[in-house]
């Protein structure tokens, strides 16, 4: 069974897929070589080919913003009274019956 000529055509259009041809085609992800293999396994950086990227100097007057805000202050996780703080297990599972009832 084929598609109609009509979804073929849509078909078509999509983006190629090594599935779609024949051995020997490899796509890639565009990022390019940064430099080049030894023959003992190791690779060595060509600083020619590293991509550099300039930031403006003065940010203050900058028009573009980050998408975090610059005014968050870091959150600090309550623990008083844990040895163990965040990592302890008896605290996590009293977090979970508190949040989900008893089982």
């Amino acid at each position: 069974m084929q598609p109609t000529a009509p979804l073929f055509r849509r078909l078509r259009r999509l983006a190629l897929t090594t599935k779609m041809v024949n051995g020997g085609y490899y796509k890639g992800t565009g990022s390019g070589s940064m430099g080049r293999h030894t023959k003992h396994g190791g690779y060595v950086l060509d600083y020619e080919k590293v991509r550099t990227y300039v930031v403006p100097k003065d940010l203050k007057d900058f028009k573009l913003t980050p998408f975090v805000t610059k005014n968050m202050e870091p959150l600090k996780g309550d623990f008083a009274g844990d040895p163990k703080g965040g990592l302890s297990g008896a605290r996590y599972l009293e977090k979970w019956k508190n949040e989900n009832g008893m089982d």
